[in-house]
């Protein structure tokens, strides 16, 4: 039976690596076959990471989705029950940044930031927990980042919303543990991916790469049911970059 898991921001970056890293872990493990839902605001990116899933024999599903519309989420949420009729694994994995300094921030920033990172976030969570709470199973991991423990100057907004991701993760598993889900929390330090831009070549050198996040998540839910996987921390060798 398919495993159905729905990745969010999947386009690129780590949401790319996590959903490439499922397929490939279904060539090795003969009783995991996923079916991948790839979720992300630009359809031409998610059509590419498709192709290369299913050249992994994965059963691969793309919905261009901007989490940021609740509208569109009841449509996602609304589309999958339809086409599979149940949701196992959420990966929110979609979030955005601005960073600069903090007298620089406009109302246009937070704006930006919140309704992806929070509201958004909140809103799918709610959808697709209230599916497994039904079940009583399922894994819901959130790609939060050191800056939901960790300030950064540059990063007032982005680390404000990954706080408050980081009490819902708190707050839903509190409900999850009364009906067999389960929630992880990852926090990466720094990864090399677009949201950073352009990066000098001293300080991409010591960055981790996507994938370095995406193996610890697949693990994480291919262990064994009895177990959970509650947080990862994951950063470079050299530590925090504070960029």
């Amino acid at each position: 039976m398919n495993q159905i898991i729905l990745i969010t921001g999947a386009g690129k970056g780590i949401g790319k690596a996590i959903a490439v890293d499922f397929a490939k872990a279904s060539v090795n493990n003969v009783s995991f076959k996923p079916l991948l839902i790839l979720v992300s605001r630009t359809a031409s990116d998610l059509e590419s990471v498709a192709i290369e899933c299913r050249s992994y024999g994965a059963e691969t599903d793309v919905m261009q989705t901007d989490i940021a519309d609740i509208t569109q989420i009841d449509q996602l949420i609304t589309t999958t029950l339809e086409r599979y009729g149940t949701i196992d694994c959420l990966v929110n994995n979609a979030g955005v940044g601005r960073f600069k300094a903090i007298d620089e921030m406009t109302e246009d920033d937070f704006d930006y930031t919140m309704a992806t990172n929070l509201k958004g976030t909140f809103f799918l969570t709610q959808k697709v927990f209230a599916v497994m709470e039904k079940k009583r199973s399922g894994h819901i991991f959130f790609i939060t980042s050191i800056a939901a423990e960790t300030a950064f100057k540059s990063s007032s907004l982005y680390s404000m919303s990954k706080f408050g991701q980081k009490g819902l993760v708190e707050t839903i598993r509190l409900y999850a543990k009364t009906c067999n889900v389960r929630i992880t929390n990852v926090m990466p330090g720094a990864v090399y991916t677009p949201m950073w831009g352009e990066v000098p070549d001293a300080i991409k050198n010591v960055m981790m790469m996507p994938e370095d996040i995406s193996a610890p998540v697949v693990h994480a839910y291919l262990t064994s049911p009895r177990t959970s996987v509650e947080e990862l921390v994951i950063r470079p060798v050299c530590g925090d970059i504070n960029e």
